[in-house]
Formats: structure tokens, sequence, C-alpha cells
């Protein structure tokens, strides 16, 4: 009888052992993922890019289209001027070795509505625009695509094109205004080690204390303080996704329509 009383006591006491062990290992299994999570969320880095050629006496002009009310749709001629800098030329700078570069060289980003850019490397092309109006930033870029930050390297315009253009966007062209260039498109092999994080800002400055740029990288946060590129380090592969906003010293978001943009970019092996 004792025996037939103490096999199950005993079994109860394996089991109940044996679901404290079990959930004490769940429990650390649990903690160890959210270690890992943490740890591949730290793996992200954003750094200051230096070492790039100021080209501060840099300069991109618009020679035409001199009147920007065009009453047509259709191809746009655009001429600018450049001086004090060549496009086609590669950038002299151990950045271009780091950095995604381009085989072209040095050439103008043509930003319409704050849309993802297209590259130049000849100071006279056409773009097709539709109906309405549109606000034009152009400015010159290395050959890496860091952008040249000068008050004369950049061109602003608002075109209005169509016998009745809408502005359905409402930007005030004297306002705070934050406009993306990188990263953009797709980055493969060694170029995904080292993403540059670049942008334009428009009638302001960053500061500690006052306007900054909050970058937030696959939801991670970084705030930025000073108008510069940046270099993004430990991204993983496949698609990454990058918000930019334009905020006061608060934290408040400044209002814009393009102060708050955000891209995705593809990481291939």
């Amino acid at each position: 009888m004792k025996k037939l009383i103490v096999l199950p006591m005993a079994l109860i006491l394996i089991t109940a052992f044996s679901c404290k062990q079990a959930k004490k290992e769940a429990e650390e299994a649990s903690e160890e993922v959210e270690e890992m999570v943490d740890e591949m969320k730290s793996t992200i880095t954003l750094t200051k890019l230096e070492g790039s050629p100021a080209y501060s006496d840099a300069e991109l002009v618009l020679n035409s289209p001199e009147n920007t009310t065009i009453a047509e749709s259709g191809a746009v001629d655009f001429n600018f001027a450049v001086n004090n800098y060549e496009l086609g030329a590669q950038t002299e700078s151990e950045n271009a070795t780091m950095l995604a570069n381009s085989g072209k060289g040095q050439h103008i980003h043509f930003i319409l509505n704050n849309q993802p850019y297209s590259a130049h490397y000849e100071p006279t092309f056409a773009k097709e625009l539709p109906d309405g109006v549109h606000h034009l930033v152009a400015f010159l870029s290395r050959s890496y695509h860091e952008s040249v930050k000068n008050e004369n390297s950049v061109v602003v315009k608002k075109m209005e094109i169509g016998a009745d253009p809408q502005d359905t966007q409402g930007l005030d062209m004297e306002a705070p205004t934050l406009i993306y260039s990188r990263p953009k498109g797709e980055y493969a092999g060694k170029d995904t080690e080292n993403l540059m994080l670049d942008f334009f800002v428009l009638n302001t400055t960053l500061s500690a204390d006052g306007n900054k740029v909050k970058a937030t990288i696959n939801g991670e946060e970084f705030m930025i303080d000073e108008w510069a590129p940046h270099v993004i380090k430990g991204l993983p592969m496949g698609e990454v996704t990058i918000q930019l906003e334009l905020i006061d010293g608060e934290g408040n978001a400044i209002d814009g329509p393009f102060n708050k943009v955000t891209r995705t970019v593809t990481l291939k092996p």
C-alpha cells in the first residue's frame, strides 16, 4: 500500500519540477531572444561623414527656362551653368572608395516635389513636367552622391505648368524645408557596408538647441543637429526603411509638406 501511495506523489513532484524547469527555460529563452533583438538593433550606427572636399565656391545657376510659368505640359528644357565645379569628374576623396560611387562622376541632383532625384552629368537636359505647381530643388553632388552645401550650390524654383495649375502641396518656399537625397535605390556587395544619409535643408539651420532632423532607420531613432552627411553602418540585408523629419528644439514637427518623408532601399549580398 505504501508503494501505491508514494509512486503517485513522486510523479507529482517530478511533474511539478519539470513544469517549473520548463517555465524557467522558456523565460530564459525569451530573454535571450529579446537580447538578440536588442543587439540587432544596436548594430545600426549613424556617424558624421568627414573628409570630403568642401567646394565652398561651387555654384549652380539656372539659365533656362527663364520663365517658370509654362502654358503647356510636356518636355521642358533645362540649362544650368556650373561654376567652380566639374561635372563628370571623380571626386578626389577616400570617401569615393568607401561609399557607393558613380562611375560617371560628379553631377546634379534634380528633385521635383521632394520625390527621388534624377542624376544629371551634363548641365543641359529635358524633363517631362505634368500640369500643376511643382517645386524644384537642384544642387551639385559629388561623385558619391554627397550634396555640395553652400548658398550658391542650389537652385530653388516654383514652376507653374499648364493653363490653370493647381498647387496641391501648399509649400511656403520661405519656410524651413527638408529635402531628402540619400540613400536611394538598391545597394549590393561592398556598397551595403556604408550607406550615406544626406539631405538638403532650406531656410533654416540645425543645432543642438534648435531645429534638428530626426532619422528613423528600421525603427531606431537618431537625432541630427548638424547639417552634414552621415554614414549608416550595420544594416541587415533586405529592405531598409528610412524616415527623415524636421523638428524644432522642443521635438515638435515643423509644418511643411516635405518635412517628413519615408523611403525604402534594398540591400543585396
